[in-house]
């Protein structure tokens, strides 16, 4: 029987330490990797968020632009108000022809919820009349709330990220929905066209 002298065996058991260290260096290898991308995946969503974010900015400006455009956008703020997943018939075409303001307002809304739908992941759009303002003459406020779906869940919960609520002059609630993440913002509806009560009924008098 062959006989392993003291100088073979260290040698064994050298080669094996060395196999069991490359395996515990690539175990650590492998975690740290998997960190970088846990992190850049991280990086990845937040930065989807926020440019939907500025989308759904930027798409609130732009309505805020069309009602500046309209000359008589105060007196139509009802025509603005539409809810979740509420058709906005864009009635006459005001880009081929001459439109009153109400028409205008309501071809606007429609154009602009048709934006947010292509611009946005399943996005909808919100408007209210903003609560506090019940005198129907004085209001100065449009109440906008814009959703969309994010692939982002808050922990275990089935809703999203940033539920939002805000009370409308009607008396509901301008609910974000669960499942969707929402910006909120209020447009100043500027007055270009003053009342003339000398006829009934009332003109307005638009400068310029």
């Amino acid at each position: 029987m062959r006989r392993l002298n003291r100088t073979q065996t260290t040698q064994g058991r050298q080669r094996g330490i060395s196999l069991l260290e490359s395996l515990i260096a690539l175990v650590v290898a492998a975690l740290g990797i998997l960190g970088i991308v846990g992190v850049q995946l991280r990086t990845l969503t937040d930065t989807q968020t926020t440019v939907r974010r500025e989308q759904a900015i930027r798409l609130i400006e732009d309505l805020s632009e069309r009602m500046k455009v309209n000359p008589n956008a105060m007196a139509n703020m009802s025509t603005y108000v539409s809810g979740w997943d509420t058709p906005s018939s864009a009635g006459k075409d005001c880009s081929s022809a001459a439109c009153t303001s109400s028409e205008l307002a309501a071809y606007d809304l429609a154009q602009w919820k048709a934006f947010i739908r292509s611009n946005l992941p399943l996005g909808d759009a919100n408007l209210f009349i903003a609560s506090g303002e019940t005198e129907a003459s004085n209001r100065r406020q449009l109440g906008v709330m814009i959703r969309w779906r994010e692939n982002e869940r808050k922990g275990a919960e089935s809703n999203y990220l940033s539920a939002i609520n805000a009370a409308a002059d009607s008396g509901d609630a301008a609910s974000c929905g669960e499942g969707y993440t929402c910006h909120l913002q209020y447009i100043p509806i500027s007055a270009r066209c003053a009342p003339y009560k000398g006829t009934s009924p009332a003109r307005y008098f638009c400068p310029g």
